[in-house]
């Protein structure tokens, strides 16, 4: 199943040299979710041949306008394009608010054909917002000026797989092959019973995604993220800005790494760049001593979470 991130924004507070406000959408199979909708995320989605009616869930990290001031409009267009499939919004309570109050004022209170379904989510503590049959999403409490939280996407176990020889081996009737994919074992007619590893494989392990929107360091995130395949994390700020970073609720590349390190995560993805910064090389340089296997997060990149 493809599990895939591709980045549409890397820059904080405001675009700057080509690179614009926090958006990403992850492929789960057949279904995108876009993670954060900072302006211009539909230009960025027509750029990069992402098709907004296949959206499925949108999770918003927090209210500040770098992260969620492409909602509106992406909403808009989707009304305006007669979208029908209901469509899914985890945010602060506050974001609907907002989504109230423009349809109020902007066009005589209406209502688009989709259905809205609104998840309020809360920043205290870690939870399961999503459950479905490919995966699960757990929010992560990130340390910020307001309420903000990230998001980790799992994928669920699959099947284990069926071995082709097995079923004409043991003449093994169809209906009986969903259970077994479970787990269960075959008893034959003749009550012989097949144990499960002679009729099937193990299937590949889940993969997992972590997303760490604007935050200080923070030692509570590590035992939440352990582990995870992949793992991206802003870096505002690079070392100048060490003492500054905390002050005003963002990491520096060395705090991402360390993060990473301590969590044992497989690869480590940069972002959130400041538009101070024109060049991005430096961010790695800081922070590869520390884990070596970061990379920055930059417009167009498309993520293989499985590393292929």
């Amino acid at each position: 199943m493809t599990f895939t991130v591709t980045i549409l924004g890397s820059s904080s507070a405001k675009p700057a040299y080509d690179r614009h406000p926090s958006a990403q959408i992850l492929q789960c199979g057949d279904d995108l979710y876009l993670i954060d909708c900072g302006e211009g995320t539909q230009m960025q989605m027509q750029r990069f041949n992402i098709n907004p009616f296949k959206i499925t869930h949108i999770f918003i990290s927090h209210l500040h306008g770098d992260h969620y001031l492409g909602l509106l409009p992406l909403l808009d267009s989707l009304m305006l394009n007669n979208r029908t499939k209901p469509l899914y919004l985890f945010a602060p309570e506050d974001c609907m608010r907002a989504i109230v109050l423009h349809r109020q004022i902007s066009a005589h209170n209406y209502q688009p054909d989709y259905e809205l379904i609104f998840k309020p989510t809360q920043a205290q503590a870690p939870e399961v917002i999503v459950d479905n049959n490919h995966l699960t999403v757990t929010t992560l409490p990130l340390q910020h000026g307001l309420p903000c939280t990230g998001f980790l996407f799992k994928q669920k176990q699959a099947d284990r797989k069926m071995i082709g020889a097995a079923i004409e081996k043991y003449r093994i009737p169809y209906h009986l092959i969903p259970d077994i994919k479970k787990g269960a074992d075959y008893t034959t007619p003749q009550g012989k019973v097949i144990p499960n590893n002679l009729l099937t494989t193990l299937p590949p392990a889940p993969l997992s995604y972590a997303y760490c929107s604007d935050t200080a360091y923070s030692e509570p995130l590590i035992p939440l993220v352990k582990g995870v395949d992949v793992l991206y994390h802003e870096s505002t700020y690079l070392s100048d800005m060490q003492e500054v970073a905390p002050l005003r609720g963002h990491s520096t590349s060395i705090d991402a790494a360390k993060i990473a390190r301590a969590a044992g995560v497989g690869k480590l993805f940069l972002g959130h760049f400041s538009p101070r910064y024109d060049r991005l090389h430096h961010y790695l340089h800081e922070a590869r001593p520390f884990f070596p296997d970061t990379y920055l997060a930059t417009e167009g990149l498309v993520i293989n979470i499985a590393g292929n």
